[in-house]
């Protein structure tokens, strides 16, 4: 296992980092992947207040055998319009974890103008932050988004944070240039689920295997990752220990890609253009503000990848998203469009922008299903 410095707090991580919001059918299972992931070289692990019970099951796991030598945990804790709000949620959280000591804090979920306020304000949330800080009970502070770019750029730049989690994968580059101003900070950088919200890499279909080819999509993911030394560390988010297993080939693999690496990289990129033609959306975003609250690139970035390489199953789970997971995925469903033509102008491909909208519903619509962060 491979270690990098986590920004500004100046720890060390390992570059896989065991994310609890999986496997949570059973403590035993649980932890059992907490063992797994310690026999790897993993010393963090990181958790949430929404994660079920996954709090409580690791603070009894670690009661029960001792916290490791080295081991940092993570928690996060969503932002909160008051003082006493963020205080009562820190007290409930370090009764979970049952530790006196939390080494790093994550507002989870800084998604919205609304929360940037709440953290600025300086009576408000962070007050509590920063006087459990002061008591020893928060080592370092940072805040994990799914918003988009704008408020993560200015969350970044508000100087009140140390670390970031970041939605940044191969099939979702929009935030590069996040991630170079997470190294101008000296943030540390700690990459979302990209097995999952990445493209559910751990079930990936046989169209994108073959053009992965030699290689497994979910590795040749994590080495596009690892080879950049700006990330210090990478969620994996198991839902049993033989999941783990893939980090064996991997946990010391943070070298430059190979040149057969890069080409199949380089075949990944051509595809979409070959498959899609004038039909591709190219995620220049110039197409937004939809008068309807669609959120058009990411509903065509949904059909590019299900028409590119059969990526129906991941499409379809997060096309459900829409309308289901309020600001965690924000936008409406695209069958919302009532083609009043207003993003046609501003597409410089020249899109169909009504049409395709209209058939990404159609291909991807699905049942409803709550989130486990609907708290």
């Amino acid at each position: 296992m491979q270690y990098r410095r986590f920004g500004q707090t100046d720890l060390r991580l390992s570059v896989f980092s065991l994310g609890t919001m999986r496997g949570l059918d059973h403590p035993g299972t649980f932890e059992a992947t907490l063992e797994r992931a310690l026999d790897l070289g993993i010393n963090h692990i990181e958790t949430a207040r929404g994660y079920g019970p996954s709090e409580r099951w690791l603070g009894d796991w670690l009661h029960r055998r001792g916290r490791p030598q080295n081991l940092v945990l993570t928690t996060k804790i969503p932002p909160q319009p008051s003082r006493e709000a963020m205080a009562q949620l820190l007290a409930d959280s370090l009764e979970r974890l049952r530790v006196p000591t939390i080494d790093c804090l994550a507002i989870h979920g800084l998604n919205t103008p609304e929360h940037l306020t709440w953290v600025q304000d300086p009576q408000g949330c962070m007050a509590a932050v920063r006087q459990a800080q002061e008591n020893g009970q928060i080592g370092h502070v940072g805040f994990s988004t799914h918003g988009p770019r704008d408020v993560i750029q200015f969350a970044m730049e508000t100087g009140l944070f140390s670390f970031v989690l970041l939605h940044y994968y191969y099939f979702f580059q929009r935030h590069a240039p996040l991630i170079a101003l997470a190294q101008d900070l000296d943030l540390g950088l700690f990459i979302i689920s990209p097995g999952d919200k990445g493209g559910m890499l751990y079930t990936p279909p046989e169209a994108l295997r073959q053009v992965c080819q030699p290689f497994d999509p979910l590795f040749l993911t994590y080495r596009w990752l690892l080879s950049q030394p700006g990330i210090t560390t990478l969620s994996t988010g198991p839902a049993c220990p033989e999941e783990l297993d893939v980090l064996t080939e991997l946990a010391h693999r943070t070298d430059p890609l190979t040149p057969s690496e890069t080409a199949a990289l380089a075949r990944l990129d051509q595809r979409p253009a070959a498959t899609l033609g004038t039909d591709l959306c190219r995620q220049c975003y110039e197409c937004l503000p939809c008068p309807e609250a669609i959120h058009i690139p990411e509903v065509l970035r949904l059909r590019n990848l299900t028409l590119a390489y059969d990526m129906q199953a991941f499409g379809e789970y997060r096309y459900r998203m829409f309308e289901n997971a309020g600001h965690w995925f924000p936008g409406r469903k695209a069958n919302r469009c009532t083609d009043c033509g207003d993003c046609l102008p501003r597409c410089p491909e020249n899109l169909d922008i009504p049409a395709l909208l209209r058939d990404t519903h159609n291909r991807l619509k699905g049942p409803d299903r709550r989130r486990l962060w609907d708290d």
